[in-house]
């Protein structure tokens, strides 16, 4: 029930503006003489009830539309079994040829994308993707198969480019090399499809920013937020000295966590931080000493790590 007194509703018996609008039952009373003024009134918004055997009234209006379902869920199912098994013999096989023909898909694009989606179903939920990111992957997949990107290339690739290129707009990043895990197909093709498509249907991508890395990193390797937080600073200083430009955001992402962790006595190994961000313990090695370099750390460093030692020997 919503009350309003607008001066332009006034009741024709008292002149009141008190009115009182009750849109469950479709009225307008005035307040102060309880006279209806009008018991016709429409309701515009959506619906949300359904009327089945059970009798509860839950909602009309079914499922949002979404491209993870190949008919973008508008799709209807023809009886039930428990309806069926009420039938005669002949009626019940005649609306069991018509559910035959119900599921029986006509055109190409329906029956690729009925299987890629599940596949893109498969790989979102091997990496642990938000359905935000599923979504946004299903309709880039679909705006592919439908431009006829598809042809030519493998299913599993397009859906692993697709999901990739999502990745990057929800700022949740994704390797390459996470991607060919998941897809079972090669990094090579998967990058090669990724930059096709991307370009043939206009999508603008910013490059990869290496803070994107952390909080994620931090959690396989179990950091504190301040590690986090002197990692993003530190990535901060070398955006500020060039360092980040020209080289690869996995690597300098995991050299600066590698290097906050030592200067708050978190000690990681290079390989540990290595498995867990994709790339190499060299690649480690040398964005490493860049950092130590160009940001001169050198001496905040070796006080840590002095701090660390003799905390150590105190415990011992």
């Amino acid at each position: 029930m919503v009350v309003t007194s607008q001066q332009s509703s006034r009741c024709p018996e008292c002149g009141s503006t008190q009115l009182l609008w009750n849109k469950k039952k479709g009225e307008v009373l005035c307040r102060s003489c309880g006279l209806v003024l009008d018991d016709t009134m429409i309701d515009f918004s959506q619906e949300w009830r359904e009327f089945d055997e059970g009798g509860s009234a839950v909602r009309r209006g079914g499922a949002p539309m979404t491209y993870t379902q190949y008919d973008r869920g508008l799709g209807t199912e023809l009886g039930t079994r428990a309806d069926l098994s009420r039938m005669g013999r002949k009626d019940r096989s005649k609306f069991f040829r018509l559910r035959k023909w119900q599921y029986r898909i006509s055109t190409a694009i329906e029956r690729n994308l009925k299987m890629a989606l599940g596949e893109l179903k498969r790989v979102s939920s091997f990496l642990k993707l938000p359905g935000s990111v599923e979504e946004e992957a299903a309709r880039i997949y679909t705006q592919a198969v439908q431009r006829g990107l598809v042809r030519g290339r493998s299913m599993e690739s397009v859906v692993a480019g697709a999901l990739y290129t999502a990745c990057r707009r929800h700022n949740i990043p994704r390797t390459l090399e996470e991607m060919s895990e998941a897809s079972g197909t090669d990094k090579k093709e998967i990058g090669r499809t990724y930059r096709f498509v991307t370009r043939e249907l206009g999508i603008k991508m910013l490059p990869s920013r290496p803070g994107d890395y952390i909080p994620r990193f931090a959690s396989a390797l179990r950091l504190n937020a301040k590690t986090q937080s002197k990692a993003i600073d530190i990535l901060e200083k070398a955006r500020q000295k060039a360092l980040t430009s020209g080289r690869g955001p996995t690597g300098i992402a995991a050299a600066a966590l590698y290097v906050a962790a030592l200067l708050h006595g978190e000690k990681r190994t290079q390989r540990e931080v290595a498995d867990v961000a994709g790339v190499t313990e060299v690649t480690i090695r040398n964005r490493y000493k860049e950092i130590l370099d160009e940001l001169k750390l050198e001496k905040m460093l070796q006080r840590a790590l002095e701090r660390a030692e003799k905390a150590a020997k105190r415990r011992r």
